[in-house]
């Protein structure tokens, strides 16, 4: 093989190398912007149910409710040791080692009688913090009103306070805290999701193009018609016939798919933070923008005045006031139309101007009509 050969054939090589990494470099992308349907969607049935309960705290360190003003501890101390056999009817009680809070946590889906979940303590009267506390028994319940879980066990608080004769230092939020395994599950949700044959998936964003992708991936995954999108937010899974398999299977099966998620163009915005974020589909067409900064100074410098020697006159405060007025004026710049959102911003970012006074001109070019994308104030 002549040497000439030889470069002909590492040209070619070459060649076909860099057809090759053009062709995959769409594909790379398309795989980028692609999500798993589990991390898109819900699945019905399977979810979390919220319980909560009301129960008492001891061992405070003198850092409980005081008893004169928060009379619902009172009651409930009295009525938890008349249970334990100990009468204090007509008696003055005084602890100030007892807290009343509240008690919350989530049921996950399909927790089983017996196993444990973390729950949330949170001070309700005006005790100072819960370090070093014990929570006692707490039922908890759902929104049925049944209970579906027993809560106790010791507190654990990420704040402290300590506290002198002049000084005060608080760390945190003490007067909430959380149980880790603080709660037992008493009573399991009737859900069997494996005798179902069929399913709906919610998106967490709901999307047309994204609920018919969806449908699509699946159907074609599975060979026959097994998902159909019924609206933006839902995808109606049902279990094909002669598949191998309960719906568990086939949730397993397609859970794992990716599919390329769409979105709607948006511009979120927190004039409270001054926070702006814009989604990749904003677009605007050619505009001018101009703005203008007015600075007014108020500084106030009273005067005393003094009265002659001997005179029948009093000192007295004159008022005197500085004023000054500083404008700012900018010349119209032109903000092009942008084919992505790298300039869209590059344009904007142009014009010079902080993120608060953005949020105006924003506004401005969404009531002017050049603006494709919807404006979500928070």
């Amino acid at each position: 093989m002549t040497g000439m050969t030889m470069h002909m054939i590492l040209r070619r090589l070459a060649a076909t190398a860099l057809s090759a990494a053009l062709l995959l470099a769409p594909m790379a992308d398309a795989l980028a912007a692609a999500a798993r349907i589990k991390d898109i969607v819900d699945m019905e049935g399977v979810r979390e149910n919220q319980l909560v309960g009301y129960g008492l705290v001891v061992g405070l360190n003198g850092t409980g409710d005081r008893l004169n003003n928060s009379p619902f501890t009172k009651q409930s101390l009295q009525s938890m040791l008349e249970r334990l056999g100990v009468n204090t009817a007509g008696e003055n009680v005084r602890t100030a080692n007892v807290a009343a809070v509240m008690v919350t946590a989530n049921l996950p889906p399909f927790g089983t009688q017996g196993s444990r979940i973390d729950v949330s303590v949170a001070a309700l009267g005006d005790s100072d913090s819960l370090q070093g506390g014990t929570l006692l028994v707490t039922p908890l319940l759902g929104a049925d009103g049944e209970v579906y879980a027993i809560a106790q066990g010791p507190v654990n608080i990420n704040g402290f306070k300590a506290q002198g004769d002049a000084a005060t230092v608080i760390s945190g939020v003490p007067t909430t805290g959380r149980i880790s395994s603080g709660a037992v599950i008493e009573r399991e949700i009737d859900f069997h999701l494996g005798s179902q044959t069929s399913l709906r998936l919610a998106l967490r964003n709901p999307d047309l193009t994204t609920a018919r992708r969806i449908a699509l991936s699946i159907n074609d995954f599975i060979g026959v018609p097994t998902a159909t999108p019924e609206d933006p937010a839902t995808v109606r899974v049902t279990l094909p016939r002669g598949f191998n398999g309960n719906i568990v299977d086939l949730l397993t099966d397609i859970e794992q798919l990716m599919v390329e998620t769409d979105q709607p163009a948006k511009i979120v915005i927190d004039e409270n933070s001054g926070i702006i974020v814009m989604g990749k589909d904003v677009r605007v067409s050619s505009v001018a923008v101009a703005q203008s900064n007015l600075t007014v100074t108020i500084a106030e410098n009273p005067t005393v005045v003094q009265p002659a020697p001997f005179s029948d006159g009093v000192t007295a405060v004159e008022p005197s006031t500085n004023l000054d007025v500083f404008a700012s004026d900018k010349a119209l710049a032109v903000v092009n139309e942008s084919v992505t959102l790298q300039e869209l911003v590059d344009g904007l970012n142009a014009l010079g101007i902080a993120p608060r006074d953005l949020i105006a001109i924003l506004q401005a070019i969404k009531a002017t009509g050049a603006l494709q994308a919807e404006i979500e104030v928070l």
